[in-house]
């Protein structure tokens, strides 16, 4: 008993630990978009904002500025000065709070994650996912023991209960009072143990229903929050009381009938429990691949997992998905038995057939046979495909966002209901996958410019050790009189300077490794490419600058066969430094001097 309810707590608390993190990257993760908007209130960020409702456990998204202003949906303005604090929750940073009244009346408890929204090194804003408690166990699916088992999510430090789903409201559970406990089991232990965020279990008499509850205990990687589970004693043995009572059962049966009538009824029994089986692993296998679909978006490890899951329920040796990726690209997911014939379900003109099939409004693909198929898709090797199997997949709107299909079903003339019943989990899949790869190139990309960022640089700066096969150079780039073009002609002019400067690099290197690393400085790594070549790209980039008056200091280093990837680019850094000390030394560069 303690084994499995041990399970079933750390389960929970690493769902919740697992949740808790993820919400933080994704706070993160529009922090570092919201910066880049002077205005706070603007329709375009909220529409961004307000689409992440109900993502992880967070409800819904607003952001506390300085004055104890609360913008909430679509960017309406709160006072809420006295309630709560913006100095206060930027002093403590990235955190998550303990249990606090929602601000609308009648709205239960709930606890905010905040993460700091930082533009130039100052805190303009604290971004804040909302967690209403309430409904917090329903939104984590979170149902132990089938939902027999009441969950608590306990404050250490104070006894508040966070989530409590056995009591009406959530209280204290020092003012609970003490239980009677079975033998061996004392109130100071839990309460110790609940206080020093320890593993164990206590055994007490319930008020409510007049039986022993089984209250398992563990800590949670989340501020002092610990997660405990309360289970009756009739469901913790319901499994044995079960199997007593068939046994009984078969005793009489065995006294009273005939063996035929005996193997008849066993017949009956075994074929109403296969059913009974059989929609209980449907059940779960839907279950399962929605939970697996909904973070693949960030792990998409887990897109294989649950066409896995699909492959098993279809009896398919392949399932696949496609969808319409961010720039108008497909985007393929395939699991098959065998890595060799990856390749086998997706092509080109698959694609087409289907997609085209769906936007007519059919609402199934079925070739139950090979003839029917290699009629319907020429392009279908014999011996390879034997039949096919596929579902459309719609956003809100009704449009065609994805196809799932599976082939080589072992049982042909199966239903497509299998994939009917998960194609929503895979429609809210490709609207987080769209939602998360735009914000995550907002995060990566110099929008004045076009350009990676150097928060793209950094992400990119430990693949290089391992991308190149021969050779790595490295062109560190420095715009000289920028500064004084901003003071004398304004910013405008400075961004028009800066756009030619990237124009020039992106027209000789492409965009794939070019970055704007600081305000004028730029950084191209370049892979596999001949020293003379790489030599000859960047004096064209200088000429062809210095034939508009725009100048600048170039630093270029190239490497082969095995050597330092950080060394290399500072050596390129070095030499770029040592440029800009050359121009600035010639009489006619003087900072004075130059406009």
């Amino acid at each position: 008993m303690t084994g499995s309810m041990r399970k079933r707590g750390r389960e929970l608390a690493r769902d919740i630990e697992a949740n808790a993190a993820n919400d933080r990257e994704e706070l993160e993760l529009l922090a570092a978009v919201i910066a880049r908007y002077d205005d706070l209130t603007s329709p375009e960020l909220w529409d961004i904002l307000d689409s992440y409702s109900m993502v992880g456990m967070m409800s819904r998204l607003e952001l506390l500025l300085p004055g104890d202003i609360l913008l909430g949906e679509g960017g309406q303005q709160t006072d809420v000065k006295g309630r709560l604090s913006f100095e206060q929750e930027a002093a403590h940073g990235a955190h998550i709070t303990d249990r606090l009244e929602d601000l609308e009346e009648n709205s239960g408890y709930i606890a905010r994650n905040y993460v700091p929204v930082i533009r130039n090194g100052e805190t303009v804003a604290m971004l804040c996912g909302v967690v209403e408690l309430g409904t917090l166990p329903k939104d984590l699916l979170l149902e132990p023991y089938g939902g027999e088992a009441a969950i608590y999510i306990i404050d250490g430090n104070t006894g508040d209960f966070l989530v409590d789903t056995w009591h009406e409201e959530p209280g204290n559970i020092w003012e609970l009072g003490q239980r009677e406990m079975a033998s061996g089991y004392d109130h100071e232990r839990l309460k110790q143990g609940l206080i020093d965020g320890k593993t164990g279990y206590v055994v007490f008499v319930s008020e409510t229903i007049g039986e022993y509850l089984y209250f398992y205990y563990e800590p949670i990687a989340v501020n002092q929050w610990r997660i405990a589970l309360s289970v009756p004693e009739s469901v913790v043995f319901t499994g044995a009381n079960a199997i007593r009572d068939m046994l009984n059962v078969f005793m009489i049966f065995e006294g009273a009938c005939f063996v035929l009538y005996f193997l008849w009824m066993l017949f009956s029994f075994r074929k109403g429990l296969n059913e009974k089986q059989r929609q209980l692993n449907t059940a779960n296998y839907i279950y399962d691949v929605d939970k697996l679909l909904f973070n693949a978006h960030e792990r998409q490890e887990n897109i294989n997992l649950a066409l896995e899951k699909i492959a098993y329920i279809t009896s398919a040796e392949s399932v696949g998905f496609w969808m319409r990726g961010q720039h108008g690209e497909d985007v393929t997911f395939v699991w098959d038995k065998k890595e060799d014939r990856k390749e086998t379900l997706w092509n080109k003109e698959i694609i087409a057939y289907l997609e085209e099939y769906f936007k007519r409004g059919n609402g199934q693909f079925e070739a139950n046979h090979a003839e029917l198929l290699r009629a319907k898709l020429s392009g279908v090797k014999p011996g390879v495909m034997k039949n096919l199997m596929a579902v459309p997949v719609e956003d809100a709107d009704g449009m065609i966002c994805g196809v799932l299909a599976g082939c080589n079903m072992s049982d042909s003339r199966g239903s497509a209901a299998p994939l009917k019943s998960v194609s929503f989990s895979f429609s809210m899949f490709c609207r987080n996958m769209r939602s998360y790869y735009a914000i995550k190139e907002q995060g990566q990309t110099d929008m004045l410019l076009g350009m990676n960022n150097r928060n793209r640089y950094e992400t990119d700066l430990p693949k290089f050790r391992t991308s190149y096969r021969k050779s790595l150079a490295c062109v560190y780039i420095d715009v000289n009189g920028l500064h004084e073009l901003n003071n004398s002609e304004g910013h405008a002019a400075g961004d028009e300077l800066l756009k030619e400067v990237a124009k020039q690099i992106k027209g000789k290197f492409g965009t794939r490794y070019t970055y704007r690393i600081g305000g004028d400085e730029f950084l191209v790594v370049i892979l596999d490419m001949e020293e003379d070549k790489v030599n000859r790209l960047t004096r064209e980039i200088v000429e062809s600058l210095e034939k508009k008056n725009i100048y600048i200091s170039v630093g270029f280093q190239w490497r082969s066969g095995k050597f330092s990837v950080d060394e290399l680019i500072k050596d390129a850094e070095k030499k770029m430094y040592a440029a800009k000390k050359d121009y600035y030394e010639m009489e006619i560069n003087d900072r004075r001097m130059r406009r």
